[in-house]
C-alpha cells in the first residue's frame, strides 16, 4: 500500500542516515539564512540545520537577528529585555563573545540571542559609523579568539531587506534561501537576488549563492512540484535535491523549546532536515575535491 511504502522509503532514510559518521571535518562556513517573505521556513530551517550540522559532528553558532526572536526560543535560549543579546553586539559594540549562550539541546550548538530591542536596531544603526559592516567586524573578531572552535555560523534574517538583512549579507560568505513551495514565493525571489548582487558589488564581494531549501513541500499537490521544477531550472546548481514536507512534528517543536531533531528524531520531518545537511556538506566536499569555485550570484541573475 502508497503507506507502506512511505514508512518503508522512511526506515531506508534513518538507516542512511545512520551509516554517517558523526564527525565534521569541513572547513569553517558563515550563512545567512535570509527571504524577504515572511512564513517560508527561515528560522525553521536555521535552528533544525543548526542542529542537523551539531548532530553530525559541527559546533555550530546561530546568530538570532529577527527581532521576534523565534530561534533563541526554539533552541531554549533566555531572551528577554535585560538579556545581552545580538543589539548589544550592533549598536553598543559589546563583544560577541559576551552574548552567546550554550543551548541546552546540545553543547555542540550555541546562540546568540535577540531581544525585542533589536527591533529599534534598523534606526539607530543608520547614524553609526560603518553600519553595514558591525556584525561581520564582530563575528571575525569572535571566531578569531582563542577557544571558538566555530565550525559552521547560521544567520537568521528577518523577513525585510533593511540594514539587519544587509549586515548578515556582509558577514557570510554563503547564502541560503529556503522557499516555500507555494506560488507567492517565486515573486520575491528576483528582488532578493537583485539584493544579493548588490552587496557583492559594494560591501562583499566573496558573498554567494550556494544553497537553496525547497520547504513545506506537498508532494500529493501539482502546485508544489510545478514550483520545485520552476526554481530548478533557473537554479540548478543550487537546489538541493532533499526538500522539507510539511510536517506536524516541525511545527510543534518550538512550542516545547527544542528542534525538530531533539523533539522526534525518528520524524519524516527530522529526517529531512538531516539529509539536507549532509546534502550540503557533501556538495562542499565535492566542490572542493574537484577545484570547483564556489558559486557567484553573477551567474543567476536570470529572473525566476
Amino acid at each position: 500500500t502508497p503507506l507502506a511504502r512511505e514508512r518503508a522509503d522512511l526506515t531506508a532514510r534513518r538507516r542512511a542516515l545512520e551509516a554517517i559518521p558523526l564527525q565534521y571535518e569541513g572547513r569553517r562556513r558563515v550563512f545567512t539564512v535570509s527571504n524577504q517573505k515572511g512564513g517560508v521556513g527561515k528560522t525553521t530551517s536555521t535552528v533544525n540545520l543548526a542542529a542537523a550540522f551539531a548532530h553530525m559532528g559541527a559546533t555550530v553558532l546561530v546568530v538570532d537577528l529577527d527581532p521576534q526572536g523565534n530561534a533563541s526560543t526554539a533552541l531554549s535560549i533566555p531572551h528577554n529585555a535585560e538579556t545581552p543579546s545580538v543589539y548589544d553586539v550592533l549598536v553598543d559594540e559589546r563583544p560577541l563573545s559576551e552574548v552567546v549562550q550554550h543551548s541546552p539541546e546540545s553543547p555542540r550548538l550555541l546562540c546568540a540571542p535577540s531581544t525585542i530591542h533589536l527591533a529599534g536596531a534598523e534606526i539607530e544603526l543608520v547614524s553609526l559609523v560603518a553600519r553595514e559592516r558591525r556584525l561581520r567586524t564582530a563575528l571575525e573578531k569572535y571566531l578569531s579568539t582563542e577557544g571558538a572552535d566555530i565550525d559552521i555560523v547560521l544567520i537568521d534574517c528577518p523577513p525585510s531587506l533593511g540594514l539587519l538583512t544587509i549586515n548578515a549579507f556582509t558577514a557570510a560568505d554563503e547564502v541560503l534561501i529556503p522557499i516555500q513551495c507555494e506560488y507567492y514565493a517565486l515573486e520575491g525571489l528576483s528582488q532578493l537576488m537583485g539584493t544579493v548582487s548588490m552587496i557583492q558589488k559594494h560591501l562583499n564581494p566573496t558573498l554567494s549563492l550556494s544553497t537553496i531549501l525547497l520547504t513545506m513541500y506537498d508532494d500529493r499537490t501539482r502546485l508544489a512540484q510545478q514550483v520545485a521544477d520552476e526554481v530548478r531550472a533557473h537554479f540548478p546548481d543550487q537546489v538541493l535535491a532533499t526538500v522539507i514536507p510539511r510536517s506536524v512534528r516541525i511545527s510543534e517543536a518550538p512550542s516545547f523549546g527544542q528542534t525538530v531533531i531533539a523533539y522526534d528524531g525518528q520524524s519524516v520531518g527530522a529526517v529531512a532536515y538531516r539529509e539536507a545537511a549532509v546534502e550540503i556538506v557533501r556538495r562542499d566536499d565535492e566542490n572542493t575535491a574537484a577545484g570547483i569555485p564556489a558559486p557567484t550570484t553573477e551567474a543567476e541573475e536570470r529572473e525566476p
